[in-house]
């Protein structure tokens, strides 16, 4: 429950809620690039209204009021604009990352459903963020009370990760494979339930399986060798019953058409969520400025925080079915927003277009090259012009902002021009070649 907040924190809430309106106001401006000046002061402004609230807090006690909520959303907003700027190993970039995941660590707390191989990636990004927070305290680029926050973030993932391992440590070494098996099954499954139309024939298979796996089973228990019965039983048996659980409800969701209409809204608004996400993972390279990621962050935690016990209710607080297609989408849509944020590449939205019209002639050039030549002077123009047009843009070497401003992401762009160049040499090689002859 958030707490009452005291006097001598208004000023600084009321400061904090006009940098989240002028951030706001910033991401919902599409008329110009973002500029990397507007997020540093904004930035600073923030810091600033930090160190008046450590000042006025005790180091000791845990605060969770509205001025706590408020700092989270501005937080996460300026993490979204690093990225956006292409400073995405700075330490601000990588809150919103933090968050992320340790949203999607939470559901599978919840599902416990996850194996070694699930944990392995998120230790090493932990790791990776770990060393851009340590690399820059050890710099000075940032305040101190910056780097506490997020060192305190990571920890909070590492628990949460050494948590979930504690529970895969239970597992009897004769338990694992079976366990990995049903993980695997149960995942099918819930994919399954998602997709639309009749899926008797992807269904069968599954179940076969895990009618072989419970035959495997005497008087209800899994046995080892010699006839052993190994620990930790109830995770291998309830995850086994859970499976059967979701193929039955596919059976069912077959026969009466899916979601109950009293979680229809949900169903789609979800389905439109994953969509559009989906859509993004594919084009964003050309079409994601990932302060766009807010708006998509906030409408799953909303929907999120409808569950009750971890359950959707309808309007009379019973539970219906169809609780695991829409469980499914909702992670679906948290592990999207993830892999699009650490996929962030470090040039900035100002830089992207020339990126991406690098990218776009490179991908040409390796093409011409398959096919290999002869090519004449004119089959190579069009590409010659591009990179002439682009390096045209250059000055003293650099690519310059609107505002005078040296973006980031210069070294990226110009790997890309270079590749470019020497593609067009390796053309124009085998053209000269057979000219020659």
């Amino acid at each position: 429950m958030a707490g009452q907040i005291p006097q001598e924190e208004l000023p600084i809430l009321e400061a904090v809620i006009n940098i989240r309106n002028r951030l706001t106001a910033l991401k919902k401006n599409r008329a110009e690039f973002i500029k990397a000046s507007d997020v540093n002061s904004l930035y600073q402004a923030v810091v600033k209204q930090v160190s008046k609230l450590n000042d006025v807090r005790n180091d000791n006690d845990i605060y969770n009021n509205r001025l706590d909520t408020t700092l989270a959303d501005v937080f996460t907003l300026l993490s979204l604009f690093y990225l956006t700027i292409g400073k995405t190993r700075d330490t601000p970039a990588i809150y919103s990352q933090i968050a992320s995941m340790r949203q999607i660590l939470n559901h599978m707390t919840e599902s416990g459903v996850y194996n070694e191989s699930d944990l392995a990636p998120f230790q090493r990004r932990l790791s990776d963020l770990r060393q851009i927070v340590q690399r820059d305290a050890t710099a000075g680029k940032h305040p101190e009370s910056l780097t506490k926050l997020l060192e305190r973030q990571l920890g909070e993932c590492d628990g949460i990760v050494r948590s979930l391992q504690e529970g895969l440590s239970v597992l009897s070494p004769e338990l694992i494979p079976i366990h990995e098996r049903l993980v695997n099954i149960r995942r099918q499954l819930v994919a399954l339930a998602a997709k639309e139309g009749s899926h008797k024939a992807e269904l069968k298979p599954l179940q076969e399986e895990l009618r072989k796996i419970d035959s495997k089973r005497v008087d209800g228990r899994f046995l080892g060798p010699g006839g052993m019965v190994p620990s930790s039983q109830a995770v291998c048996s309830s995850l086994l019953e859970e499976c059967f659980e979701i193929a039955q409800e596919i059976k069912a969701n077959e026969d009466s058409k899916n979601v109950p209409s009293s979680l229809k809204p949900i169903h789609d608004r979800l389905s439109e969520i994953r969509a559009e996400l989906e859509g993004l993972v594919l084009t964003h390279r050309w079409s994601l400025r990932e302060t766009d990621l807010w708006n998509y962050s906030l409408s799953l935690q909303e929907i999120d925080k409808m569950r009750v016990d971890g359950k959707f209710l309808d309007s009379e607080g019973n539970r219906p079915e169809g609780q695991y297609v829409l469980l499914y989408l909702l992670r679906r849509c948290y592990g999207l927003i993830y892999r699009l944020l650490s996929s962030s590449e470090p040039v900035s939205e100002e830089l992207m277009p020339i990126a991406n019209k690098l990218n776009t002639v490179k991908k040409c050039l390796n093409e011409v090259l398959k096919y290999g030549g002869p090519f004449s002077p004119r089959d190579l123009y069009p590409y010659q012009l591009a990179l002439h047009q682009i390096e045209s843009m250059r000055k003293d070497g650099k690519f310059i902002g609107i505002d005078g401003s040296i973006p980031e992401g210069q070294g990226i762009v110009m790997a890309h021009l270079n590749e470019c160049h020497e593609l067009i040499e390796m053309v124009r090689e085998p053209a000269m070649t057979g000219g020659g002859g």
